[in-house]
Protein backbone atom coordinates (compact mmCIF):
# COMPACT_ATOMS: atom_id res chain seq x y z
CA UNK A 1 0.00 0.00 0.00
CA UNK A 2 1.51 3.40 -1.10
CA UNK A 3 0.56 6.11 0.54
CA UNK A 4 0.34 9.68 -1.16
CA UNK A 5 1.86 12.20 0.51
CA UNK A 6 1.08 15.65 -1.75
CA UNK A 7 -0.87 18.72 -0.99
CA UNK A 8 -4.65 18.61 -2.21
CA UNK A 9 -6.42 22.21 -2.36
CA UNK A 10 -9.92 22.13 -2.22
CA UNK A 11 -11.51 24.06 -4.53
CA UNK A 12 -14.82 24.93 -1.85
CA UNK A 13 -15.80 28.21 -1.47
CA UNK A 14 -17.86 28.01 2.44
CA UNK A 15 -20.63 30.79 2.61
CA UNK A 16 -19.03 32.51 5.35
CA UNK A 17 -15.78 33.16 3.38
CA UNK A 18 -18.50 34.24 0.68
CA UNK A 19 -20.60 36.11 3.22
CA UNK A 20 -16.82 37.55 4.17
CA UNK A 21 -16.25 39.18 0.62
CA UNK A 22 -19.11 40.10 0.27
CA UNK A 23 -19.29 42.17 3.36
CA UNK A 24 -15.70 43.54 2.21
CA UNK A 25 -16.80 44.74 -0.71
CA UNK A 26 -19.78 46.43 0.68
CA UNK A 27 -17.16 48.29 3.37
CA UNK A 28 -15.05 49.28 0.39
CA UNK A 29 -18.16 50.86 -1.49
CA UNK A 30 -19.80 52.19 1.48
CA UNK A 31 -16.29 54.18 2.43
CA UNK A 32 -15.63 55.41 -1.04
CA UNK A 33 -19.09 56.53 -1.31
CA UNK A 34 -18.51 58.55 2.14
CA UNK A 35 -15.04 59.93 1.06
CA UNK A 36 -17.20 61.34 -2.04
CA UNK A 37 -20.00 62.81 -0.55
CA UNK A 38 -17.38 64.34 1.99
CA UNK A 39 -15.33 65.70 -0.54
CA UNK A 40 -18.32 67.55 -2.21
CA UNK A 41 -19.29 68.82 1.35
CA UNK A 42 -15.75 70.49 1.49
CA UNK A 43 -15.66 71.69 -1.89
CA UNK A 44 -18.87 73.71 -1.44
CA UNK A 45 -17.51 75.02 1.82
CA UNK A 46 -14.10 76.05 0.04
CA UNK A 47 -16.36 77.82 -2.60
CA UNK A 48 -18.38 79.37 -0.29
CA UNK A 49 -15.21 80.88 1.76
CA UNK A 50 -13.71 81.71 -1.82
CA UNK A 51 -16.65 83.70 -2.97
CA UNK A 52 -17.26 85.48 1.12
CA UNK A 53 -13.31 85.89 0.38
CA UNK A 54 -13.73 87.97 -2.80
CA UNK A 55 -16.67 90.18 -1.31
CA UNK A 56 -14.47 90.77 1.86
CA UNK A 57 -11.75 92.08 -0.43
CA UNK A 58 -13.88 94.00 -1.87
CA UNK A 59 -15.43 95.82 0.83
CA UNK A 60 -11.81 96.54 1.70
CA UNK A 61 -10.92 98.32 -1.48
CA UNK A 62 -13.87 100.05 -1.25
CA UNK A 63 -13.49 101.12 2.19
CA UNK A 64 -9.50 101.96 1.23
CA UNK A 65 -11.06 104.12 -1.08
CA UNK A 66 -13.29 106.25 0.83
CA UNK A 67 -10.25 106.61 3.46
CA UNK A 68 -8.53 107.67 1.01
CA UNK A 69 -10.92 109.76 -0.34
CA UNK A 70 -11.66 111.57 3.35
CA UNK A 71 -7.78 112.03 4.33
CA UNK A 72 -7.79 114.26 1.35
CA UNK A 73 -10.84 115.70 2.26
CA UNK A 74 -9.34 116.47 6.20
CA UNK A 75 -6.15 117.88 4.51
CA UNK A 76 -8.16 120.63 2.28
CA UNK A 77 -9.99 121.64 5.28
CA UNK A 78 -6.91 122.02 7.29
CA UNK A 79 -5.08 123.89 4.86
CA UNK A 80 -8.08 126.00 3.85
CA UNK A 81 -8.10 126.37 8.16
CA UNK A 82 -4.50 127.23 8.10
CA UNK A 83 -4.82 129.72 5.55
CA UNK A 84 -7.90 131.44 6.94
CA UNK A 85 -6.06 131.39 10.53
CA UNK A 86 -2.79 133.10 8.72
CA UNK A 87 -5.25 135.58 7.06
CA UNK A 88 -7.10 136.43 10.49
CA UNK A 89 -3.45 136.48 12.39
CA UNK A 90 -3.99 133.78 14.73
CA UNK A 91 -0.38 132.28 13.71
Amino acid sequence: MVKNNRWHLQRQVSLSVLVQLITLAGLIVGTWVNLQRQLDIVSHDVKQLLTTQEKFCDKLENLQERTIAHEYRLRQVEQKRSSENRTMGYE
